[in-house]
């Protein structure tokens, strides 16, 4: 039998016979009726070209997809579903599944998580690389070991392929900025803010979609929502959630510099905002919002509330919790912060936490981006850092991350806005490498100075943390020569 051709966009009469050529050609019965039956059992169904899997973590199972098995040869009873939970936004994903994922580990579940850096089994990597689609989730769900799995759920997986897990005890949207607009049919906020709420379609009844109340188009948004909801904000007495709290709904926001957790009548004191590491004292407010978010997906997930305090004590102290998320070196006098900050918003609330305009010294800030974002989103970045005031500005590429720009071009569109928002023309140097990009500012900056490196390919990321980790125990000083690069 002969594989169908490509239908012919010109006649729609032979197109439709083409479709369904190929259609008739892929159908599996067998699926089907499998899909089916994982349907009416209400388990998760994880398909691919490779393998379904029914169930999840040590309750699911997985076959060849050339080898499925009858329905009624399946142990249904046997399988079942495992705590899960989905996170998506515009930013902090990562820090939020990292944070989620800590939490159920301390609760003693074994857990695996997906994210922009890989796919995880109790905090150790089993793949590497941005696993924050459906073949990430599908990953995690299938460890046989898992009791508790945490999803990264970006926007181009939902975009391209839907959600992988059809039915989670939880999700969380962070926050909803500007970004990747231009891409498939997304050109504003509102278009954004549609995609990321596929997520609200895997919460039935008993589960709960957490959302940013700090957020107006995710509060305008939620009116339409029909799934139970849980709120956070930064103030844990704003309007909208203290209605909720009336309605007996879920809470958490800070009270006098605490965190305070609420659900039904309880009310959980977690602790001081300002001795929670990932805080930097409480001055990293797009953090203290991530932490409100992962609380109330970790309480939904079945997390008790003193772990959960337990665990917002300590996360963060260690570069391995979080890597490449606000990570902070000091030389001397000097201050070098790597990050992932990698839009407008992002990296604004970087520079804010990190006090950029009060810091004392210089400031030097590496820039870059992917190549799908539209101009303007560049130029949006470029603004950003012009306002801190920056004395060295390193413009860069992104290795793998070119997406059908020349290399070069981004820096191109990024050094006008630059020149045009006052930064000195001798201020700015291009090194697309992201790896030298990074080492000029090491090698250029003096004590009491302040570096910021956004760093967003992982590969590069590694050898950076491996540079600094290097430079740190050999006690190094701003002005010493630095190792001869790996790159």
């Amino acid at each position: 039998m002969y594989a169908p051709g490509h239908a012919a966009v010109w006649d729609e009469d032979s197109a439709l016979h083409t479709l369904r050529a190929v259609a008739d050609a892929e159908a599996s019965p067998a699926l089907i009726a499998l899909s089916k039956a994982a349907r009416a059992h209400d388990l998760p169904f994880l398909a691919d070209d490779d393998a379904v899997s029914i169930g999840a973590g040590e309750d699911g199972q997985t076959w060849a997809i050339d080898a499925l098995p009858n329905v009624d040869a399946v142990e249904w009873e046997a399988l079942h579903a495992i705590p899960a939970a989905l996170v998506t936004g515009s930013n902090g994903k990562t820090t939020s599944v990292r944070l989620i994922a800590a939490m159920t580990r301390a609760q003693g579940w074994p857990t695996a998580h997906s994210c922009t850096d890989g796919v995880y089994f109790d905090g150790q990597a089993l793949e590497s690389g941005d696993f924050s689609g459906p073949t990430g989730a599908r990953t995690a769900l299938r460890q046989p070991r898992a009791q508790a799995a945490v999803l990264e759920t970006a926007r181009g997986g939902m975009l391209r392929r839907g959600l992988a897990l059809c039915h989670a005890n939880a999700a969380l949207v962070t926050n909803v900025s500007a970004d990747h607009f231009g891409e498939y049919g997304v050109h504003d906020l509102a278009d954004l803010a549609e995609v990321k709420l596929t997520v609200a379609r895997a919460i039935h009844e008993h589960g709960v979609l957490v959302l940013n109340a700090d957020d107006p188009l995710l509060v305008r948004k939620s009116e339409t929502l029909t799934c139970p909801l849980g709120w956070f904000a930064l103030d844990f007495d704003a309007p909208l959630l203290a209605a909720h709290r009336t309605r007996m709904g879920a809470t958490c926001g800070v009270r006098d510099g605490r965190l305070l957790l609420s659900r039904g009548e309880d009310v959980h004191d977690l602790g001081a905002i300002a001795q929670m590491p990932l805080t930097l004292d409480g001055r990293a407010a797009y953090n203290i919002a991530n932490i409100a978010g992962a609380v109330l997906v970790a309480q939904a997930l079945g997390v008790a509330a003193e772990v959960i305090a337990g665990v917002l004590a300590r996360f963060g102290l260690a570069h391995g919790d979080n890597p490449g998320r606000l990570q902070h070196w000091r030389f001397g006098g000097m201050d070098v912060y790597l990050d992932y900050a990698h839009n407008p918003d992002g990296l604004r609330g970087l520079l804010d936490a990190i006090d950029a305009r009060q810091h004392g010294g210089r400031f030097a800030i590496i820039l870059g981006h992917a190549g799908n974002r539209e101009d303007a989103d560049l130029r949006a970045v470029a603004e950003t850092a012009a306002a801190y005031r920056p004395e060295l500005v390193v413009l860069k590429d992104i290795g793998g991350y070119e997406r059908g720009r020349a290399a070069g071009e981004i820096a191109a569109i990024m050094r006008p806005v630059l020149l045009a928002a006052g930064v000195e023309a001798a201020a700015i140097e291009i090194v697309l490498d992201e790896v030298e990009a990074a080492r000029r500012p090491l090698q250029w900056a003096r004590d009491g100075d302040l570096v910021v490196l956004p760093v967003h390919d992982p590969a590069a990321r590694a050898q950076l943390v491996a540079l600094l980790d290097t430079l740190h125990a050999r006690q190094w000083r701003p002005g010493e020569p630095l190792p001869p690069s790996q790159s």
